[in-house]
């Protein structure tokens, strides 16, 4: 698993997106705080970090990652805006694996994380995780969704609502809680787009769509 630290949705989603995509275990955090949550409760096999964050910098979450025994030798990677040289030297004094200035290429961000994993022996990618409803198998590592064992193409945005549906299997989630966590925050459409994509999807997944049941006044849940 990877964590990336990056306070940018728009960054923060395409990252993790792309790494899931080509076969790397990938979680994004917006705040240090979130962050230090998860690294409490599972260490990952690399850290991405983003200088410019909210309540402290990537330099001082570096610092604490090397100053600890069992984080000391983490693969790091610095991503960050500021090309000043006075930043990229500190963060390597500090320890940081490697130092990628933005903007980047998304390929090479994969090839750089995968040469740092192979130089640290770090694994990159986790074993098979899969959410299934009856006939539907979705794999977020492969970026894969089948119907009794057939393929099914969906966008993005309808994959990321199944796999929501899917991680919440048996909690009914609203339309404002898909909004945010699939289109974000700024997203200033209304409600009524959810209803849609969820159509959609029922009709890609043929039979398999009626498990996505509609709970009215509140928004939409999945059963087996």
């Amino acid at each position: 698993m990877i964590y990336f630290v990056e306070d940018d949705e728009n960054i923060r989603e395409l990252v993790v997106y792309t790494l899931t995509s080509t076969g790397l275990s990938a979680k994004g955090f917006s705040a240090p705080d979130k962050f230090w949550e998860a690294m409490q409760e599972k260490t990952p096999s690399m850290v991405l970090l983003d200088i410019m964050l909210p309540q402290e910098d990537g330099l001082s979450i570096l610092k604490k990652i090397r100053s600890e025994k069992q984080t000391a030798k983490l693969p790091v990677i610095i991503l960050t805006a500021k090309s000043d040289e006075f930043d990229k030297v500190r963060g390597l004094d500090l320890g940081a694996d490697d130092y990628i200035p933005k903007p980047f290429g998304m390929m090479e961000l994969v090839a750089r994380i995968k040469a740092v994993l192979r130089r640290t022996d770090a694994p990159a990618v986790e074993s098979e995780e899969l959410y299934t409803a009856g006939p539907i198998t979705l794999s977020p590592l492969k970026h894969k969704v089948k119907v009794n064992g057939e393929k099914v193409i969906l966008t993005l945005k309808e994959f990321q609502i199944l796999q929501l549906l899917l991680e919440n299997k048996g909690f009914v989630l609203s339309r404002d809680h898909l909004l945010n966590k699939v289109w974000g925050y700024s997203f200033d459409g209304e409600s009524r787009t959810v209803d849609v994509h969820i159509r959609t999807l029922r009709s890609k997944l043929g039979e398999a769509g009626e498990l996505i049941v509609t709970v009215r006044g509140i928004g939409y849940t999945i059963g087996e």
